[in-house]
């Protein structure tokens, strides 16, 4: 199987379970890795035959910058369900990564990893 991937995009939304996490909000970065099958884009060199990934980063974009949710978990859901939305992705993995997660220790980020499939 095939893949799309698009990596690194930054989102600012206001997602968290503590109130000023709410309230100021913060970045997210969102990775997006689709397993679908190109072999008919390949040929025809048609947009129609593959998933249009700068819409698809426009509508994770509103996603993670829209309603909150206390989880990131929720939130990266939110974001498989949209591009299990397209019939031809057959599997879909989203990491959303809080580089600024609230921690009593030292960390670089907080990431959260879904895969889906079809089957």
């Amino acid at each position: 199987m095939d893949r799309i991937a698009i990596t690194g995009l930054e989102v600012f939304g206001h997602h968290g379970v503590l109130q000023h996490e709410r309230e100021y909000g913060q970045r997210f970065v969102v990775d997006v890795v689709l397993w679908v099958d190109l072999a008919r884009a390949a040929d025809s060199d048609d947009l129609r035959d593959t998933v249009d990934y700068g819409t698809l980063s426009a509508d994770v974009t509103e996603i993670v910058a829209g309603p909150p949710a206390d989880l990131i978990e929720t939130v990266a859901g939110r974001v498989v369900e949209r591009c299990l939305d397209d019939p031809r992705v057959q599997e879909v993995e989203v990491t959303v990564h809080k580089p600024s997660a609230p921690l009593p220790v030292v960390a670089q980020e907080v990431a959260v990893t879904l895969r889906r499939s079809r089957t």
